[in-house]
């Protein structure tokens, strides 16, 4: 529009010679200077729109250089995007998955270890009864050790009770065979030798009764005296037998803690490896995303400047399009 205005006679002598007649001298003046300005503003008009279009020729450029449409695509970033986003997906459901195995290996922990108190707790009371037996054991000895002794102090009396018997026989003997020889030679008296007869059956039969009595008393308290030790040996035996089974549980126990220990350990070392790793490809994938966020934050500056240059270029068009207006409100 401005360059049509501008391929008419204002800046010719002709319009002017036509007009000098119609017009005063100082409408003359203002008439040319109006012309002036207004091809001063045709030329300013012409050179903007000319540095419009180089404008828009080096941003048409620019945007086939760096724009997404032009040579540098981002797309083939995409299926490594994609890839790693899917990696980072896989290592949190791993991540969570070695998390649910080691609370479950937590839990068995505190299993086995609430498993080896309880055990402990009856091992302690097993040695404690064991500890408790062992008195009593010790006064069976000293009970079996005494019975023993009165046995043999028995044996030692009824030894010595023999060997009285013996020799008061032996003195009867010699009395009643001097009562004999008194016999012969005077009156008929007593039967002698059938009151030493019974005199000895009675004794022997007191000494039967005795050894009868002290051989049942000692068969009897040697039986309670087998019967406890047998029953204390029973128990001892059961004790350490079960000593024997804890302490197997105890180990093994210990070695599947232990076994577990290892096992968590190492699923420790295998989080932290993948916990390392991925935050390595992390550091990767930010220091790659960085130059781009760069490059797109300057894009954008750039675009918002060459915006405002156009609205500015827009603005100066409005008011020279307005001076036009008002030029041919003028002239008309």
């Amino acid at each position: 529009g401005g360059a049509g205005v501008s391929g008419g006679s204002f800046g010719s002598g002709g319009f002017c010679g036509g007009i000098v007649g119609i017009l005063s001298n100082d409408e003359k003046l203002t008439m040319q200077s109006l012309n002036e300005r207004l091809a001063s503003y045709l030329h300013t008009v012409r050179n903007l729109e000319m540095e419009n279009v180089q404008l828009e020729q080096l941003i048409r450029e620019w945007y086939q250089k760096q724009g997404p449409t032009g040579t540098k695509d981002y797309s083939h970033y995409y299926g490594k995007i994609e890839d790693l986003q899917n990696q980072l997906v896989t290592a949190a459901v791993e991540t969570n998955r070695v998390l649910l195995d080691l609370d479950n290996t937590r839990m068995t922990a505190e299993d086995f270890r609430i498993k080896y108190e309880t055990e402990y707790g009856l091992r302690q009371n097993v040695e404690a009864d064991i500890n408790s037996l062992r008195p009593l054991l010790d006064n069976l000895t000293l009970s079996r050790s005494d019975l023993e002794m009165q046995f043999e102090s028995l044996k030692e009396e009824m030894i010595d009770l023999k060997k009285n018997h013996e020799e008061a026989m032996k003195s009867l003997q010699t009395q009643s065979s001097g009562d004999v020889n008194v016999e012969v030679n005077a009156a008929p008296g007593e039967d002698l030798m059938k009151k030493l007869n019974d005199m000895r059956q009675e004794y022997e039969n007191i000494i039967q009764k005795n050894r009868e009595e002290v051989e049942r008393w000692y068969e009897s308290k040697m039986e309670e005296v087998s019967q406890q030790v047998h029953s204390s040996g029973q128990e001892v035996e059961s004790s350490n037998q079960q000593i024997s089974v804890l302490r197997r549980d105890y180990q093994s126990l210990e070695i599947e803690l232990q076994s577990q220990i290892s096992m968590v350990q190492s699923l420790q070392s295998n989080l932290e490896d993948t916990e390392r790793r991925y935050n390595m490809q992390l550091q990767q994938i930010q220091c790659m995303i960085g130059p781009l966020e760069e490059e797109l934050a300057s894009i954008r500056c750039e675009m918002e400047s060459q915006n405002e240059e156009y609205k500015m270029l827009l603005g100066i068009k409005t008011r020279l399009e307005q001076e036009i207006a008002q030029y041919r409100a003028l002239l008309e």
